[in-house]
């Protein structure tokens, strides 16, 4: 069967790149020849990881997708965001350039282009995901909607595919709360506010979380007027209150206004959002809503029933080695876990190809994962923080090194921030930590590696750092540490030693 004919908004040279990548109309489906060892639903990041990988060890896999083949990844979330949050930094950054010593004059966003370098750069790194692509490397690819018949059985369009494993990868949506008349005014989320050719004058951003951050202060950069509105009262309500302060303070200096503890009443067909906020009620005026406020893991329309695959609160059941309900089914990423992150579908990915394929073991709760959110600063986390550690009993000490003390952060201009590391108390081992700072989602990852190989504080101490870096804030916080090995009752034996070395 011939795929059908999709078409990505503003429909221009680029976006009909896109989808020739990874929708292609023309696509013919494969006829299947026997069972596969592997049936992926669903062409994200965990899909993709899965099918390429199984077929890379000479597995025979049949890959279904019913939309573009990225997933959210490439076509509604980190490479299109990323690709404006570098533009919005760069008019910050030329904005303010009297601070490095140079005058840019009247900055000026031309947001038309702003979004088209984002298409062509989205273009530009679609083939990577392309259904050509993956049929060269020997996968069955399948255009089209998939879903269970029977508890070894999928199929697309009709056509029966038999499989020794599956696994489920379909990723999550945006999802909106309902509130009254919002459906009527309209709204933008993540999945539609790259097709924008117009810079909204006046942007009203519901949530305040990763998502809501990063977009609204990349729009405010951009040229737009910004109201970001949560019913929390803090701004990233997840992560360390101090830290999310310093990026409520940034967010606050490009000029947005931060409306927290809010109550939305409700939406006007005009886009007016009504809100409260201590008692007081008030008229947000808006060209565009962006709703921020989550996503839903996509289970409807597979036939998990028929599969006997269960799922509970929106979200598949799956156990830590990622078998669902039905042994032979595996499922991940955003479908289901709560860490809605690429890079954590690509390593459950790799833990389904082990356990799916070659009787593996290897469990979901042995994975460090980290999180960034991708503001200026940025602020980077992994690990659990000092408040996760109270709720658990954790015992821990803390050591933290600001940035304005760290020289490279000094003469780049970016002191804002900090990196704090907590390690079980008594001992150098790493159990969380949070970064803000310029290059965080950068810096982090050195203690990502340091968890997961388990080397301690005390280890990345002794490793030499390249000066002057921002990453020797690590080593500096690791000098912390191994200051506090130096005890009384030590310091007094060394004073004796070399007393008597002098003698």
């Amino acid at each position: 069967m011939v795929a059908t004919e999709l078409r990505v908004q503003p429909d221009d040279a680029h976006n009909r790149a896109l989808v020739d990548d990874v929708h292609p109309s023309q696509w013919t489906n494969p006829t299947p020849d026997g069972k596969y060892n592997l049936v992926v639903i669903g062409a994200g990041t965990a899909g993709l990881v899965c099918a390429a990988g199984t077929a890379g060890m000479g597995g025979k896999v049949a890959l279904i997708e019913k939309h573009m083949m990225g997933g959210d990844c490439l076509v509604t979330g980190c490479v299109p965001s990323k690709a404006i949050i570098r533009s919005g930094h760069l008019a910050a950054l030329a904005r303010d350039g009297s601070t490095y010593g140079f005058d840019a004059g009247n900055v000026e966003v031309d947001f038309p282009a702003v979004m088209e370098r984002m298409r062509r750069l989205r273009a530009q790194i679609s083939p990577n995901d392309s259904a050509a692509r993956f049929r060269d490397l020997g996968v069955d690819v399948f255009l089209g909607e998939g879903k269970f018949v029977s508890r070894n059985t999928v199929e697309v369009d009709g056509v029966a595919l038999k499989f020794a494993r599956a696994v489920v990868a379909t990723g999550a949506s945006a999802w909106a709360p309902p509130i009254a008349g919002l459906a009527d005014a309209g709204y933008l989320t993540n999945e539609g506010i790259f097709e924008l050719t117009e810079l909204p004058k006046r942007l009203v951003v519901i949530g305040g979380g990763p998502i809501g951050s990063e977009l609204g202060q990349t729009f405010a950069r951009l040229g737009s007027q910004v109201t970001i509105v949560d019913q929390a009262n803090q701004l990233l309500g997840k992560d360390d209150a101090d830290a999310a302060a310093i990026i409520a303070t940034s967010l606050e200096r490009d000029g947005i206004e931060l409306v927290l503890g809010a109550t939305i009443d409700q939406v006007t067909s005009d886009r007016t959002v009504m809100v409260t906020v201590a008692g007081r009620q008030r008229e947000l005026p808006a060209d565009q809503i962006l709703v921020a406020t989550g996503r839903r893991p996509n289970v409807t329309g597979l036939g998990l029933d028929v599969a006997g695959v269960q799922v509970d609160n929106g979200r598949i059941v799956v156990d830590k080695k990622l078998r669902t309900t039905n042994k032979k089914i595996f499922a991940a990423g955003d479908v289901a876990s709560p860490l809605q992150f690429t890079h954590a579908a690509d390593a459950m990915a790799r833990i389904v190809i082990r356990n799916a394929l070659f009787f593996g073991r290897s469990k979901v709760d042995s994975l460090i994962v980290p999180r960034v959110t991708y503001t200026s600063p940025e602020l980077a986390q992994v690990g659990i923080t000092a408040a996760e550690a109270g709720a658990q009993g954790i015992a821990i000490d803390t050591f933290e090194q600001q940035l304005e003390h760290v020289d490279r952060a000094i003469v780049d201009g970016a002191t804002t921030g900090f990196v704090r590391v907590h390690v079980a108390r008594g001992s150098d081992k790493i159990v969380g930590a949070t970064i803000v700072g310029q290059h965080a989602g950068e810096i982090i990852g050195e203690l990502v590696l340091a968890m997961t190989a388990g080397v301690g504080l005390g280890t990345i101490g002794a490793a030499i750092h390249a000066y002057p870096t921002q990453s020797m804030a690590i080593k500096q916080v690791a000098d912390a540490y191994g200051r506090t090995r130096l005890t009384p009752r030590l310091s007094r034996f060394f004073g004796w030693l070399l007393r008597r070395r002098r003698s």
